[in-house]
């Protein structure tokens, strides 16, 4: 078994028409040819290749899908936002079973925002917005800190782009348990307090929207250099972390939520466990 990660961060390898550039895209085909070469030598049955938002929102993605099939022998299936939401409820869903009732779920990625809900396996409501940290940080800030004018006005921005899919939500009720899902919330929930990842996936683990708006006002003055020193903050992380932490306040607001449960299962989990189903058929 392995758990091999590398980050890429394509967001922030965009030119300003949305493209991704060339040292994006030699990053891309990089972690493909790796990624494929390691499941070569773990003998692995099946290999499930996916790109999320940075790649689907880029007006050249077919460009880039076929450079990267080309080098790596590797075809890219791109998921759509909707999907992407539906997959990761899905993980969620089976993580906390039928008996957590209606669920409402926030996952934050570098590219996108995605947002769902539901009592069943397929949420009733799944949306996906352009409102990624890594894509709001390279967009947005051009300081380190971040100005506070400029913080100010990414809040508002963010706003804006919830209002209409909480609006929709927000007619199904209440949900019976709020969650969060991502590396992002998982390192907010460590800086709000939350047990370290050394202890284990099984304990519970919450990020509230009070302890949150404190952490703002202390994340958003630092450097991302001495963000990256706090614990559950990773170096690769630090610099889009306050972006993040302006999502999760806003997208909690907006619904209407004082506390998330963070689960550890997302997107990943959700494509393993939708091609699972699909073999037992």
């Amino acid at each position: 078994m392995s758990d091999w990660k590398t980050p890429l961060r394509l967001v922030e390898q965009l030119d300003d028409d949305g493209n991704i550039h060339a040292k994006g895209v030699k990053r891309l085909i990089s972690a493909v040819k790796e990624a494929s070469e390691l499941g070569k030598k773990l003998d692995c049955d099946e290999f499930i290749a996916f790109a999320t938002s940075a790649v689907r929102s880029a007006p050249n993605s077919d460009e880039v899908l076929a450079l990267v099939e080309k080098e790596t022998g590797v075809h890219l299936e791109i998921l759509s936002g909707e999907e992407e939401a539906r997959l990761t409820f899905l993980a969620v869903r089976r993580w906390y079973g039928w008996s957590a009732g209606r669920i409402t779920n926030i996952d934050i990625g570098g590219g996108s925002l995605e947002l769902s809900t539901g009592s069943d396996e397929e949420p009733e409501m799944a949306f996906s917005l352009d409102l990624g940290a890594g894509r709001l940080t390279h967009n947005w800030f051009d300081t380190d800190p971040p100005a506070k004018k400029d913080v100010q006005a990414l809040r508002d921005y963010i706003d804006a782009e919830l209002e209409d899919a909480a609006k929709h939500m927000k007619t199904l009720g209440p949900a019976r348990l709020a969650v969060g899902t991502s590396k992002t919330l998982r390192s907010l929930s460590r800086l709000t307090g939350s047990a370290p990842s050394s202890a284990g996936p099984f304990v519970q683990r919450t990020l509230t929207a009070a302890g949150l708006r404190q952490l703002i006002n202390f994340i958003s003055r630092m450097t991302a250099a001495d963000r990256a020193d706090l614990e559950g903050v990773s170096s690769d992380r630090s610099h889009q972390i306050v972006a993040g932490a302006l999502v999760a306040e806003a997208s909690m607001r907006a619904l209407g939520l004082e506390k998330l449960e963070i689960c550890p299962w997302a997107l990943r989990e959700g494509v393993i466990l939708r091609r699972t189903d699909k073999g037992l058929d």
